[in-house]
């Protein structure tokens, strides 16, 4: 199972609001034994949401999608996520009563309004329950107002006080059973005076001798008066780092690099 993540909002990509949800997401997988394996960041901007959204939906990928579900102008995801699977936009009676239920607090809290949802302004607050046909509700413990899942993608507000415990939900009641089903490792080092040319023919072949392994190589140019040098590493399955680590350091010991 791959997760991949995509938030929304033009105030992210013009820089007026910076990401939160990119580092919870792989804190709130890594704490399960997963890993994110993809994200995006898209504007208010119907057509692409749509294409973007008809690309990840024909994938097998369970997708976390951040924002743009409210009831206002520049809200396009409901929408976006019913034309990307070509169904229509239905009030969900769950939702319905769940709005219903939060105007009604807000207006015995003397908050403004009427818990009459006859009203247009309750009428407009009722949208946000409007999703694409079949979807189910992904209950937002902060306010009652869910968002709702559809093919493997999960969509919530954009709010970090909401999305993030509306993610765990989905985490611990839809893919509990893929928790921790591998042990995964990582181990690196730091090679001085090394350029990337000269060790590259032995990380390819670390990758060709140990299927499963993945290698890396983080270069520094030596900011801060440090030295040059590269962050040579594997990670992969637990029982397959330590060989593999073992023939990485020997060969870049063989190349003459310095090892920190």
């Amino acid at each position: 199972m791959n997760f991949g993540l995509i938030v929304i909002g033009d105030e992210i990509l013009s820089g007026k609001r910076q990401d939160k949800h990119f580092p919870k997401v792989v804190e709130l997988l890594n704490a399960r034994g997963l890993k994110l394996s993809w994200a995006e960041y898209l504007g208010d901007d119907r057509d692409r949401l749509v294409e973007t959204l008809r690309r990840s939906f024909a994938s097998s990928d369970a997708v976390f999608c951040c924002g743009g579900i409210g009831a206002t102008p520049d809200d396009h995801t409901r929408q976006a996520a019913a034309l990307a699977l070509g169904l229509d936009l239905e009030l969900h009676p769950e939702a319905a009563r769940l709005i219903a239920e939060r105007t009604a607090e807000m207006a015995a809290e003397g908050r403004g309004g009427s818990a009459d949802m006859s009203t247009p302004e309750n009428r407009q607050r009722l949208k946000m329950g409007e999703f694409p046909a079949g979807a189910g509700i992904v209950p937002n413990p902060f306010n009652k107002i869910p968002g709702f899942e559809i093919r493997n993608h999960f969509f919530m507000p954009g709010f970090p006080v909401m999305a993030w415990p509306m993610i765990e939900w989905v985490l611990d009641h839809r893919f509990a059973d893929l928790f921790h089903r591998s042990r995964e490792g990582e181990s690196s080092f730091l090679a001085y005076e090394l350029p990337e040319s000269k060790v590259t023919p032995l990380l390819e072949q670390i990758e060709r001798d140990f299927p499963g392994i993945k290698v890396f190589s983080l270069p520094s140019v030596g900011e801060n008066g440090e030295r040059r040098h590269i962050e040579l590493g594997v990670k992969g399955p637990e029982h397959l780092v330590g060989p593999a680590f073992a023939r990485l350091e020997q060969g870049t010991r063989a190349l003459g690099a310095e090892i920190g």
